[in-house]
């Protein structure tokens, strides 16, 4: 049986992590975001589909492209942000079963089917982005997860091809505690769940 984290760790990665909407000019290394890659990737998908596509948009020429496309409440904290991943999902995502499923022919069960496809797609890679979430602040880095951004337009310059498309962006950096808003309330267990 696992033992459970101890309090400080649990702590880091729910109730002292915040969405962060300031950041500090410290500069997040790529070999970080190897390491983010590497732990995210064991997010449990549908038949291990893994369909997350990621862009982690760091340069200024990048920022730039993105700041095009996103809302203007969003805009200078996505700049100011050491890093922003674009987390994306591949709609081709079942041509690679073969090499991540290969216990069946998983591929069958989505080509033809575009319901399936986009429901698995969106579905999956949302549940990589919260594992990316939990991640980075596994790995001492703060989080900013956001939508308000055109996505269409993120697509287009991110994209190009059509057969990835974005689902949401996430800063990510070493956050300055200024910028924090106080936390907002959250349903207690009465309120969003049940035990049948």
């Amino acid at each position: 049986m696992k033992t459970a984290l101890d309090s400080t760790a649990f702590s880091q990665l729910f109730f002292e992590a915040h969405t962060h909407n300031a950041w500090l000019p410290e500069a997040v290394p790529d070999t970080l975001l190897h390491k983010l890659y590497e732990a995210l990737r064991m997010a449990p998908t549908s038949a291990n589909c893994s369909p997350a596509r990621i862009v982690f948009v760091k340069s200024p020429e990048a920022k730039a492209k993105l700041a095009s496309a996103l809302m203007e409440g969003n805009r200078a904290k996505t700049l100011a942000a050491p890093v922003t991943a674009i987390i994306g999902y591949d709609l081709r995502f079942y041509e690679k079963l073969p090499q991540l499923f290969p216990q069946t022919n998983a591929r069958s069960w989505f080509e033809g089917n575009d319901a399936a496809i986009f429901a698995t797609a969106f579905r999956n890679s949302s549940l990589q982005g919260a594992y990316l979430i939990l991640a980075a602040r596994a790995l001492g880095l703060d989080c900013g997860p956001m939508s308000g951004f055109d996505n269409a337009k993120v697509d287009e310059l991110f994209f190009p091809g059509g057969t990835v498309q974005s689902n949401f962006l996430c800063n990510l950096g070493y956050g300055d505690p200024a910028g924090v808003y106080p936390r907002n309330p959250r349903l207690d267990f009465e309120e969003a769940c049940r035990i049948d």
